[in-house]
């Protein structure tokens, strides 16, 4: 959730580090810091900030006027896990002799039972925090005469968790030591130089010579040279990574905030999602599954999972996956599927979607279904992540790099593509007609244009959520391919405009929460024209005879249910299984306009970070 940027073998790395950490900023920014050797003094020094959301603008000011610079440099942008968002615990963390720093993405589980022996040995702890312990192990492996890259290993043979690590020590102040377990870290390399980073998009303004860290392998890297090892000390060949786009793909472009920008980019994202991989009589091709059709067609359940937005897509999934594939489906939430019992084997196919490819909770939970025999295939965006290398097959979307928090163009591509693969499958499996394919292909091919319509209709949408920008009760209801949706856009506004918001099933409001409504509340309800639509009518009467302000996501040109309630969304109609693609936008632009009428900075809503890898 952190974000790690180290470089070696330049001659200005602090503007370098300044940049790679505001490219970086969205995995968190409450606290910032880098770590870097005093030319004139030969000592390591350290400087912090703890600015909530801005800490690299703040970070670049105090390091104005730093002094000459020589050797590596190692940067940090923190989402606060152990320790609150105060600058003793912002990162790097240093040891004792002052002459070891570390930068650190995760959790180091046993950092309570290392900190005692540290303790009890007489380290200085100064921080709350779980990274600092590892600092001064290195510093007791260094004093035992290893030298760094052994002493990282050493170190990181007794962690347990998940964790990506950047140390620089005073005795070899050229080099980068990375390591990881779980936590991704990229490195780069360029004739003089060597970059390390916890996203590509750090890097590849730097170098498109990229290699990414295997999981419990340590990397030595110097000015224009990189070497790595297992845990067990073996010689390693690192992956070349491919990298598709290109930084100004990372650029606002001229919009107010990256949010706006990747709003409005949603139907290149969908269109390019799925490019090829459609044809208009039905024929489905995903090059990157590698699964064949009578593997996928031998499974007997499909199990989707997933977190947050990505979870949302992973409910549409199933429901596309059952109607056309005929086959049992559910989704579960990533988190909770680790550590259920829950009955899957060599029958079921999981379905993991996750937009970076490396959210923890997901991870885990892949590993434990391929543990107990089933199948995997992962939904990424990210080519090469770790949740594809661990899959049996993968779907990639091609959405471009998204930097907003809140998934917007990630998200819609992850539903288009679900729905390709729930086509793919129904294919497989032989359970959906000619006839049928061709009318799913049809939708699909004019999903990207519709979602262009809806994109053009931004303004409209926000002129209608700026009615309700002091609302603090928003309740969003739907039914079938209507509850997604509606979880969708109260994850939205409760993200970026810190509303309270809650979704239900529109049938399960008269079970309880019916005692919430009353004047004031507003009641988003997707009402579009679906077979349900007159029960989802009866139960907006409901809400309206008890006062609640109704505004619905319609179809256009729907008069009989703009007459019913107070304000409507309106998006062009589409078939029911594709519709929460189109839906998405104007749940994007509902809680945007809110939040920005709230004063809210939508790129970085407080508490929350892009990349979630921590459990």
């Amino acid at each position: 959730m952190c974000g790690i940027f180290g470089i070696t073998g330049t001659t200005e790395p602090l503007g370098a580090i300044l940049a790679g950490l505001e490219s970086l900023e969205y995995r968190g920014y409450d606290s910032a810091g880098v770590a870097f050797f005093d030319a004139g003094s030969g000592e390591l020094r350290v400087v912090r900030v703890a600015e909530l959301t801005h800490s690299v603008e703040k970070l670049r000011s105090m390091v104005a006027d730093a002094p000459a610079i020589t050797g590596a440099v190692i940067g940090h942008t923190r989402w606060a896990t152990h320790g609150a968002p105060t600058e003793r615990n912002a990162h790097p963390h240093v040891d004792c002799t002052g002459n070891v720093a570390i930068v650190h993405n995760g959790i180091i589980e046993n950092h309570r039972e290392l900190a005692e022996a540290l303790l009890a040995n007489g380290h200085v702890l100064a921080s709350d925090t779980d990274t600092e312990v590892i600092a001064h192990l290195v510093e007791a492996e260094l004093a035992g005469g290893q030298g760094l890259r052994e002493a990282v290993r050493r170190s990181m043979a007794i962690l347990r968790g998940d964790f990506a690590l950047a140390i620089v020590a005073l005795v070899e102040p050229d080099a980068i030591v990375v390591a990881r377990r779980t936590s991704p870290i990229v490195i780069g390399r360029t004739e003089n130089s060597g970059l390390v980073a916890s996203d590509i998009a750090a890097l590849v303004g730097a170098t498109r010579e990229l290699y990414l860290l295997g999981d419990d392998e340590i990397a030595e890297i110097r000015p224009g040279s990189v070497e790595a090892c297992d845990l067990a000390g073996n010689p390693v060949e690192l992956r070349r990574l491919e990298v598709t786009w290109s930084v100004a793909d990372a650029k606002k472009d001229g919009y107010d905030d990256f949010m706006s920008k990747e709003i409005h980019e949603q139907p290149h994202a969908i269109a390019q999602t799925l490019l090829g991989r459609i044809t208009g009589d039905g024929e489905t091709e995903i090059e990157e599954l590698t699964i064949p059709p009578a593997k996928l067609a031998s499974y007997r359940r499909v199990l989707f999972l997933g977190c947050g937005s990505s979870y949302h897509a992973a409910l549409v999934g199933r429901q596309s996956v059952e109607t056309w594939g005929k086959i049992h489906a559910d989704a579960d939430i990533s988190s909770e599927f680790r550590y259920r019992l829950s009955v899957v084997g060599p029958e079921t196919l999981v379905v993991a979607v996750s937009q970076s490819g490396e959210t923890v909770d997901s991870l885990h939970a892949i590993r434990e279904a391929r543990r107990r025999g089933a199948g995997v295939i992962t939904v990424s965006n990210v080519v090469d992540s770790v949740m594809a290398r661990e899959s049996d097959g993968v779907c990639y979307t091609h959405a471009g790099p998204e930097i907003g928090v809140a998934s917007t163009k990630c998200h819609t591509a992850q539903l288009a593509l679900l729905q390709v693969l729930a086509l793919h499958i129904a294919r497989a499996r032989g359970t959906i007609d000619e006839a049928e394919a061709r009318v799913v292909a049809d939708g699909l091919e004019s999903a990207a244009a519709l979602v262009g319509q809806a994109v053009a209709r931004a303004a409209t949408y926000m002129d209608v959520a700026r009615r309700f920008a002091t609302v603090d009760d928003v309740y969003f209801l739907g039914r079938r391919s209507g509850l997604p949706i509606a979880m969708e856009g109260a994850l939205k506004l409760k993200e970026l405009a810190y509303v309270r918001a809650e979704a239900y099933p529109a049938g399960e409001m008269k079970h309880g929460p019916i005692s919430l409504i009353k004047p004031g509340v507003v009641v988003l309800v997707v009402a579009t024209r679906t077979g349900l639509w007159e029960k989802v009518m009866a139960n907006v009467e409901e809400m309206r005879a008890r006062g609640a302000t109704i505004v619905a996501i319609a179809d256009d040109g729907d008069d009989e249910t703009a007459g019913l309630v107070d304000a409507v969304l309106a998006i062009p109609s589409t078939l029911e299984l594709l519709t929460p693609i189109v839906a998405a936008v104007p749940n994007q632009c509902f809680a945007y306009a809110i939040a920005r009428a709230r004063g809210n900075d939508v790129d970085r809503p407080r508490n929350l970070a892009k990349v979630v890898t921590v459990e």
